[in-house]
């Protein structure tokens, strides 16, 4: 599998380009001491993105040498910034600025614990039962929009050659109004939305939706994953936003002014990347260790799921599934290994530790139920694993599970696809995640809610035919290369620059290649964890 964009063909905004996020792509720590003392007395360290998006981001901000405004988090962070909370990153070799707002312990409890992921996160994901409200979450998050807003504004304000600001995701549903609103017409406002968006019936539960749909319409680009996110997005502001004019086959809103283009972006992986560390030796050591470790047989079935510790991720229901194959298909028991790599998310939400319990109780009682001294049914891993030893589970796994309940996209399921090497594991993917838009053709679709069908997708994805297997894989392979993350980055930054040059030429909206509007889909005809 081979990438389609080499660093030269790779696109640069051609405004200053300022990237708003809520983590940042390097934290300072202190380094482990065994001899005590003071803060002052300690090394310093630089803790780099492993990972996801901001791994993604980070080689685009080195070549456009713009700012990065993020919450500074890391322990020794202040030490190493300036009185501005400004510091210049990559350490060996800087290149672009990191501009840090510090948050304190309340404001991060109630804007990113409160708001943005006990509001926010279960009513995009369609899961109202779980929102938790309480006036001063909202008021709180608006306030960090409004010191996230002011630091973007300032960065875009000392260009001499126009700013692009890029909000991501969620955390920001009202800072693009408040930049525009200091920075007028001069500066481009783009925001990705990682999460789904849900319909109206679900939207109109949240308190602010009017704000919030105020707020991301100053925006001059709105990205979501997949089209019915688009789709929903227009369907919310036409029922609350009054005066609001939608062109509905282009992807365009008209108001007070101002004209938003909302379109569709399946994020991709870094897929030459991970194909290479999944056949390094140090994956093929890390594999043979774990192995031997936990007791795996050689001629074993190994399937593997990937998750943060979130109720979308449909992990209960994954290991319900495993449980329901090893009850009515004998053959399995003692043949069947599940590996669940889960990390710990969100441990103060009281959703989470619920979730945590659950998992913990469901594993234990299919251990219970079938385990033997030589046989571990479901073995989980919970420690933080370098990429090589990752990227070496995915490889080696006869199955990738990825079956959420919601998702905006899942990039689990490509990094399971881009890590095998030899082409022959099988991808069992839900309906229900965004990936499922361009992937569901060569993955085995399931329904993460219906136990005894998800069991015999499993079956079914063991014993079809190596050929068959081969194929589907090699397909996927291809999917995952053509619409990687750099090819992800050059389409919504050509977006950019396409709607720049509309709004010079005042040629109205048009039409472009690649993904767009809520008629198109990826160019792999792509995307998506987060």
């Amino acid at each position: 599998m081979v990438g389609n964009h080499s660093a030269d063909d790779r696109q640069t905004p051609t405004e200053e380009l300022v990237v708003v996020s809520n983590r940042e792509p390097y934290s300072h720590a202190y380094a482990d001491s065994d001899g005590g003392g003071d803060s002052d007395d300690r090394e310093i360290e630089v803790q780099r993105p492993v990972g996801g998006l901001t791994a993604g981001l980070d080689p685009v901000m080195q070549r456009a040498e713009g700012t990065w405004v993020a919450w500074g988090d890391g322990e020794a962070d202040r030490e190493v910034s300036d009185a501005e909370g400004r510091v210049r990153v990559p350490p060996e070799d800087s290149s672009y600025t990191l501009q840090r707002v510090w948050l304190d312990d309340e404001e991060v409890e109630e804007y990113y614990y409160g708001y943005s992921n006990q509001v926010l996160w279960p009513l995009c994901h369609g899961d109202v039962g779980n929102i938790t409200y309480e006036p001063r979450f909202w008021q709180r998050y608006e306030s960090v929009n409004e010191r996230f807003a002011d630091a973007a504004a300032e960065c875009a304000r000392e260009s001499d050659s126009g700013s692009l600001v890029w909000f991501q995701d969620y955390h920001f549903g009202l800072a693009p109004a408040m930049v525009r609103s200091q920075v007028g017409d001069e500066t481009t406002i783009a925001q990705f939305w990682h999460i789904p968006w849900p319909s109206w019936e679900s939207f109109e539960v949240c308190p602010q939706a009017h704000q919030l749909l105020e707020g991301l319409l100053a925006n001059d680009l709105l990205g979501f994953h997949v089209d019915p996110h688009c789709a929903n997005f227009l369907e919310c502001v036409d029922a609350c936003i009054e005066g609001a004019t939608i062109d509905w086959d282009a992807g365009r809103v008209h108001h007070a002014g101002h004209e938003t283009a909302v379109e569709s972006f399946p994020m991709g992986v870094d897929a030459e990347r991970i194909e290479r560390l999944a056949g390094s030796e140090e994956a093929d050591d890390f594999w043979a260790d774990f192995r031997d470790s936990q007791g795996i047989a050689e001629d074993a079935t190994v399937a593997i799921g990937v998750d943060r510790l979130d109720y979308t991720k449909g992990i209960p229901e994954r290991i319900r599934a495993v449980e329901h194959l090893l009850e009515t298909r004998p053959e399995y028991r003692g043949e069947f290994v599940y590996v669940q790599k889960a990390s710990e998310s969100r441990s103060r939400i009281p959703a989470y530790q619920q979730l945590q319990r659950e998992v913990e109780e469901t594993v234990e009682r299919v251990n219970e139920r079938f385990g033997t001294d030589d046989w571990t049914p479901v073995v989980g891993v919970t420690e933080m694993l370098p990429p090589e030893s990752l990227y070496g589970l995915y490889r080696h796994a006869d199955l990738g599970l990825v079956s959420p309940v919601r998702d905006g996209m899942n990039l689990v399921a490509k990094e399971y696809v881009a890590a095998q090497v030899d082409n022959d594991g099988a991808l069992l993917l839900s309906k229900f995640a965004g990936t499922a838009q361009d992937l569901g053709n060569y993955a085995y679709a399931i329904n993460p809610y219906a136990t005894e069908e998800f069991a015999e997708t499993i079956h079914e994805a063991v014993t079809d035919s190596p050929t068959d297997r081969k194929r589907r894989m090699r397909q996927l392979r291809q999917l995952v290369a053509a619409y990687d993350l750099d090819a992800w980055m050059d389409d919504i930054f050509g977006t950019v620059e396409d709607l720049r040059g509309e709004g010079e030429t005042d040629s109205g909206s048009g039409e472009r290649d690649g993904t767009g509007g809520i008629e198109g889909q990826s160019a792999e005809a792509d995307g998506g964890n987060v």
